[in-house]
């Protein structure tokens, strides 16, 4: 970063006569830094996993009740593309990029505050610092203060995510949950009468008032916390464990390792672990979640099999999808959504801690 020789931003230090870089017109506080980095790290991530993550909730949200559409993640791929064209596997990607970009402010920020407010507690706090990677080479909390503060980003972030991921899911199932009333209609006619997320928005806060907004909360809740715990110590456990062998092999070395220290195929292989163990700790909390999202839209379409709709709560979804599924059921969807978590959350990382080495780098 400062192997230029000279030019016109290039101002000479008095103590050694070397070009410095002069100082930025502005500091971002650590907020800024984790509401804006995890922001945009978030959007990038989302578009990439779209397809996959709209794959996921179809075969979740299949009826329990009536023998399953999709044979697997492949054929729903298929049978997605066929019907609906390329533009059908980006079907409802509005909401999650803005979902992903309210989730991973809210988890960075989150993680990142309350890091610093057991930091306090324990009297280890580096006040003057905006840096997270400051904080963690200098005096890094232990991997059970590291999950506490994981599980509070978790759980705040479920909030803010609900109605995201409601709106998201009934978006994805409702091409499918029309086939029997439009069978016989051309392409476009298939697609023609699909409901935006503000007329969806509307169509919920109308039937189950804002408090219907937070339905499948309960399966967030669990998803969130259990997972955010899962997500964030993975990839510190990877991370520390990389540092280490940096360390291990330059023993007289006085300049700390941080994660900055380390390079974009380590960030990524600890993203990849962190992607995949989230998933996989709470999965069927999630397809409870997405099962009570979508059983309106499914039950509308008379391919639920019901005559009049009754909304199930939780464990009642829970026990209907073991019952009639059995544990594939509850995992319908996993090996995709593993597919696509793992190099999401290695983006998602890389990027929020690259541009946060950037940042520090140049004093902002």
């Amino acid at each position: 970063m400062s192997g230029s020789s000279g030019g016109p931003s290039a101002v000479l230090s008095a103590d050694d006569g070397l070009p410095q870089r002069p100082q930025p017109p502005f500091k971002l506080s650590r907020a800024s830094k984790d509401i804006a980095f995890g922001s945009l790290a978030g959007m990038v991530s989302k578009v990439f996993e779209h397809p996959f993550d709209l794959v996921k909730v179809r075969l979740q949200t299949q009826p329990s009740d009536r023998p399953a559409m999709f044979k697997g993640a492949f054929d729903c791929f298929r049978q997605t593309y066929v019907k609906e064209g390329a533009r059908g596997l980006f079907r409802g990607l509005s909401m999650p990029v803005f979902g992903a970009t309210l989730e991973n402010a809210s988890l960075f920020f989150t993680y990142n505050f309350v890091q610093g407010q057991l930091r306090q507690y324990n009297g280890l706090s580096t006040p003057s610092s905006s840096s997270s990677l400051e904080e963690d080479a200098e005096k890094p909390l232990s991997m059970g203060y590291l999950a506490i503060a994981a599980a509070c980003a978790g759980s705040v972030t479920s909030v803010v995510l609900t109605p995201v991921e409601l709106i998201k899911c009934k978006m994805q199932v409702q091409m499918v949950a029309r086939e029997v009333d439009i069978l016989n209609m051309s392409s476009n006619a298939f697609t023609a009468g699909l409901d935006g997320p503000l007329t969806i928005l509307k169509k919920v806060i109308r039937q189950d008032g804002i408090r219907g907004l937070w339905l499948g909360q309960t399966g967030t809740l669990l998803r969130e916390t259990g997972g955010g715990v899962a997500w964030f110590l993975a990839f510190e456990y990877g991370c520390r464990t990389m540092i280490e062998a940096k360390r291990k092999a330059a023993p007289n070395s006085d300049t700390p390792i941080t994660k900055k220290d380390l390079g974009t195929m380590q960030l990524i292989g600890a993203g990849a672990l962190a992607g995949i163990s989230y998933n996989v700790v709470l999965f069927p909390a999630d397809s409870v979640k997405s099962t009570m999202q979508t059983e309106r839209e499914w039950a509308s379409s008379g391919m639920s099999g019901q005559t009049q709709f009754k909304q199930r709560g939780f464990l009642a979804t829970l026990s209907n999808i073991y019952k009639t599924r059995g544990i594939r059921g509850l995992y319908a969807g996993c090996g995709v959504t593993c597919m696509r978590s793992a190099p999401s959350s290695a983006l998602i990382f890389l990027l929020y801690n690259r541009l946060e080495a950037l940042a520090d780098d140049w004093g902002i």
